[in-house]
């Protein structure tokens, strides 16, 4: 695969799964133009999450069963209509719904893509070419918050839905062009069939059960802390513009790329010292976090100890549970990410509410909770899952 064409993947990838988070920074914004209160306004994320969800469930199989090109032009023009809505929008229901055809057609071109990409990919490049799309997936999601808050503050927070728009509409003809057309997947599998089969896998793939039930939880907690932190941001004493505040997602690509190398811990058989590791670093996070109110470098340390330990159990989650079932990888990664759906819809919706009650140090507790509450189930179920022998690849060369 070209050079070129990796980088379509990541790209698309990024831009596609950002669509999701521009709302995280510009919630005040939002609940002041809607008349929405800061307990309530939480809810804008959960419908986008909502939208992961369904995506998750019922689009991103449809790549098992349809020409993927087609989807995914499909998707994306429908993607552009849907960022048009909330760009338009004059009331909290539209503003709602459109929010969650952006989180159900982000969300199936994301992980859409990502199939298609490893796919696409030879024996010996599928590494690194998967590897390339999750990267601009990471990418996209922390600089989201980035663009969101320089553009509403420029422009509005409803340029951040119109350019968001333009970009993906810009995608359209070098994706149809340069797209590989790949042959049909043997069989003749019925949708509702294919659907029926996710349940039969979350049902028998203990690694999916319990990878899953540590994303929801890690996922929460991620959510938990980047839905709130816009509210004491926003606010005196400090009263930062959302390019600011946007600009502290920057911080989390420290984190991301170091934790880039779970993925070869898991290789040589320590994903559960990974695994246990990572959980560590998450829950000891939220003591640097909970000291933003005395010193915004206690802020920017816990933002990189957060993303540092949530990304290397994302990364060990899904390499852990690809060593099960090769041919049905699309649809184990689509039951896992429904997990990391849910944990993040309500992360988002319990911080909002709890900042308003107990302000920003009761979102730093429940947080807390939340990672503590991981590491225990790691804990209790580590003898459900021992490390593997290291896998050795023959015949590849896959770095």
């Amino acid at each position: 695969m070209s050079r070129g064409l990796v980088l379509l993947f990541s790209v698309t990838s990024g831009l596609s799964v950002a669509n999701v988070y521009y709302a995280q920074p510009l919630l005040d914004a939002l609940a002041l133009e809607f008349r929405i209160s800061h307990a309530a306004v939480g809810g804008v994320i959960t419908a986008t999450q909502v939208g992961c969800a369904l995506a998750l469930l019922l689009l991103v199989p449809l790549g098992d069963l349809v020409d993927r090109r087609r989807l995914m032009a499909g998707q994306l023009l429908a993607l552009v209509v849907a960022l048009s809505v909330v760009g338009l929008a004059q009331s909290a229901s539209v503003l709602l719904a459109g929010m969650l055809a952006v989180g159900l057609l982000g969300t199936a071109m994301t992980q859409g893509l990502i199939a298609y990409a490893a796919s696409a990919a030879g024996p010996h490049e599928q590494g690194r070419v998967v590897g390339a799309a999750q990267g601009g997936v990471f990418i996209g999601l922390l600089l989201a918050r980035v663009f969101a808050g320089g553009v509403s503050d420029l422009a509005g927070w409803r340029s951040v839905y119109f350019l968001a728009a333009a970009l993906m509409l810009a995608l359209a003809v070098p994706l149809w062009r340069l797209l590989p057309a790949l042959a049909a997947a043997p069989g003749n599998m019925r949708y509702s069939r294919l659907i029926a089969s996710m349940l039969e896998l979350l049902r028998e793939e203990r690694a999916l059960q319990i990878r899953g039930v540590l994303a929801l939880l890690m996922f929460a907690a991620f959510n938990i802390f980047w839905s709130a932190l816009v509210l004491p941001l926003s606010a005196p004493p400090y009263e930062f513009s959302h390019t600011v505040i946007g600009a502290f997602g920057l911080v989390g690509v420290v984190g991301a790329l170091a934790a880039a190398h779970a993925g070869r811990w898991e290789d040589r058989g320590f994903g559960q010292r990974s695994s246990a590791a990572a959980l560590v670093v998450l829950l000891l996070a939220w003591w640097p976090l909970s000291l933003m109110e005395w010193s915004l470098w206690a802020l920017v340390i816990g933002i990189v100890l957060l993303d540092l330990g949530g990304q290397a159990l994302h990364v060990t989650n899904q390499s852990m549970i690809l060593r099960t079932r090769p041919a049905t990888h699309s649809r184990l990664i689509g039951l896992y990410m429904l997990f990391y759906a849910v944990g993040s819809g309500l992360g988002a919706i319990g911080t909002t509410a709890t900042y308003a009650h107990a302000g920003w140090q009761g979102v730093c507790a429940l947080g807390a909770a939340v990672s503590l509450l991981a590491l225990v189930f790691w804990a209790a179920t580590r003898q459900y899952m021992p490390d593997p022998t290291p896998q050795l690849e023959t015949g590849t060369g896959r770095q």
